[in-house]
């Protein structure tokens, strides 16, 4: 189980399997899966039903202590949905353990992201006991990209991953 967490605006909380469809309808935003083509594809096109059996193996899947997804609610509005931040190892088997956000579009561009990954950043490093954190984020996801900026992490280099999909590696 993992803590919950809150900020000036926010709360976090574990992801569960109630969460399913409000994640599956943030997908299907192609604003919001627009630098993750192979979401976009899958959600939007006729393979909605392995997006859905991914996200679900995503919530069931057993991480290491401390780490896994949260879902971000609004303090002013409880159990509404605005998105998620993750801690977990990249591409499920690390060594290096990535941070990741997704909100909904109307949550964009208010600083909530950054709040989000703020405490999950701290708790990667005064709970979990992580000393290096990497963000893989699309070269031309400016959003993302900032968020990681504020979060204090460095890009190191930029790289193509097996989907052909340009990225840009921050770590901290």
């Amino acid at each position: 189980m993992l803590p919950s967490f809150e900020t000036e605006r926010l709360v976090l909380r574990e992801r569960t399997l109630k969460d399913m469809d409000d994640c599956m309808e943030m997908d299907r935003d192609i604003e919001v899966v627009r630098y993750i083509p192979e979401i976009a594809e899958l959600i939007n096109g006729r393979y909605y039903d392995q997006h859905r059996a991914f996200v679900r193996k995503r919530m069931e899947t057993v991480y290491p202590p401390g780490m896994g997804y949260w879902v971000i609610e609004s303090k002013e509005n409880p159990a509404e949905f605005m998105g998620w931040v993750l801690l977990i190892p990249i591409d499920k088997r690390g060594p290096e353990i990535e941070i990741g956000w997704r909100l909904k579009r109307e949550y964009w561009g208010k600083g909530y992201a950054t709040e989000a990954a703020r405490v999950i950043l701290q708790h990667a490093f005064d709970t979990a006991g992580l000393e290096k954190i990497v963000a893989d984020i699309h070269y031309l996801n400016h959003g993302s990209i900032r968020v990681a900026e504020k979060l204090g992490l460095k890009a190191i280099g930029t790289g193509d991953d097996t989907n052909y999909r340009r990225y840009c590696l921050y770590k901290s």
